[in-house]
């Protein structure tokens, strides 16, 4: 591999994670492709272009470049909006391609099924092997749809299946990401890999949590239970908060101790009713112990873990969960929902708590009756655990499986 192009058409690898489109895949495209620019790989990433502003091509890292592709108008557009752009944006891509040599790009890398539908038609027109990532999978989120929460539609569940079979190699997550693209996409086995994901382990170290907490201006003595991510009914942040407010029907004590803190932005159906969590907060009588905080950059987001009790991941739906690996780094322990790819991100009663389910009074006495009583022994061991995942050891795997499928592509045109 000399070259690949990564698409991601509907985020940017240069937003800040944590709200409106820009979470785990952001964080995923950013640290392999720095990785495989330090492994003499060059990365161009193609990405929409949200505003004029922009300039058309952008450095990440050295032997990282970002190409900002004009495709609709220069604003955010949401996810139902973005099917009506592809053309353009393909159009784009190869363009950008055809300002070269035949052979430029070894390999294309696409990330969830809109960027797979443009890798797609790429890959016909390039000669070379499509490699995706799908993220998440609608027929997946369909079947565990938070409450209120609309369905992704048949639009997307088509050209998912169309990236599908078109792909040279499909990347999931875990085992079960895998059995389910064979089962619900009726994936070819041969064509699926199972690479991990990782975490950044020189930012997400163990660290002072008197130190983090001074930061935040918590209380030394405060017990914090903290949520990561963006702000919307799939990533069931609402969980906490009414679990939060049943520990404090079953301990009012607690009440002048509990801080629960909120870090991250609406994103999705979420942006429909932006301050819906805090309305929430106000009904359920907690606004006194909840705090909000916008989305935080990497260095920042270390001392929320470091200053946090536990982080709570309550998904109704996760391909793997980097946010329950990041805290676990910085050596707090997780609860999450027992679904996706979390039972891997997370060790059971070794280095966290899993729930199975939802129901506020199940969460509350997880946390408030195993977690918190049983948490130097997790956060012991949470570091351990979160150490066998590397963003290392991620790219280097994806590397390998680009070569793969690139060796297996060229038997297959001159077979």
């Amino acid at each position: 591999m000399k070259r690949v192009a990564v698409l991601s058409v509907h985020t940017s690898p240069l937003e800040q994670p944590g709200t409106g489109d820009a979470g785990g895949m952001n964080v995923y495209i950013v640290q392999t492709a720095t990785r495989m620019a330090q492994r003499g790989v060059e990365v161009e990433i193609f990405t929409r272009a949200t505003s004029s502003e922009l300039p058309p091509v952008a450095e990440l890292a050295p032997g990282v470049r970002v190409r900002h592709v004009a495709a609709g108008p220069f604003e955010g557009l949401g996810k139902e909006e973005l099917p009506g752009q592809l053309c353009a944006f393909t159009a784009g891509v190869l363009r950008a391609e055809a300002r070269h040599e035949p052979g430029y790009y070894d390999a294309i890398h696409s990330h969830y099924w809109l960027s797979g539908q443009v890798g797609w038609l790429a890959r016909e027109r390039w000669g070379v092997p499509l490699v995706h990532t799908a993220h998440t999978l609608a027929k997946v989120k369909n079947l565990a749809l938070a409450e209120g929460d609309a369905p992704e539609p048949r639009m997307r569940v088509i050209g998912e299946e169309q990236v599908v079979g078109e792909s040279d190699r499909l990347v999931a997550n875990t085992d079960i990401e895998a059995s389910e693209l064979i089962k619900l996409y009726d994936a070819e086995p041969s064509k699926v890999a199972v690479v991990p994901p990782g975490v950044d382990l020189d930012r997400f170290t163990p660290g002072d949590q008197a130190r983090a907490r001074q930061w935040f201006g918590i209380p030394q003595d405060a017990v914090v239970l903290a949520f990561v991510g963006r702000i919307q009914p799939l990533k069931a942040p609402d969980v906490l908060l009414r679990a939060a407010a049943e520990m404090l029907v079953r301990d009012p004590g607690l009440r002048s101790k509990l801080v629960v803190l909120i870090v991250g932005g609406p994103s999705g159906s979420g942006t429909e009713r932006p301050k819906a969590l805090e309305e929430l907060a106000a009904q359920l009588g907690i606004t006194d112990v909840v705090r909000f905080l916008p989305p935080q950059p990497g260095p920042t987001l270390a001392e929320v873990y470091r200053a946090a009790d536990l982080v709570a991941v309550p998904s109704h739906n996760e391909s793997f969960g980097l946010v329950a690996l990041e805290a676990q780094a910085c050596g707090t322990p997780v609860v999450a929902a027992a679904v996706g790819g979390l039972p891997v991100a997370v060790n059971d009663g070794v280095s966290g708590v899993l729930v199975h389910g939802h129901e506020p009074g199940e969460w509350a006495s997880a946390i408030n009756g195993v977690a918190l009583p049983q948490r130097e022994h997790l956060a012991s061991n949470a570091v351990g655990h979160a150490r066998r995942f590397s963003w290392d050891r991620t790219t280097d795997a994806l590397l390998a499986g680009y070569q793969e499928a690139a060796e297996v592509f060229r038997r297959e045109v001159f077979a």
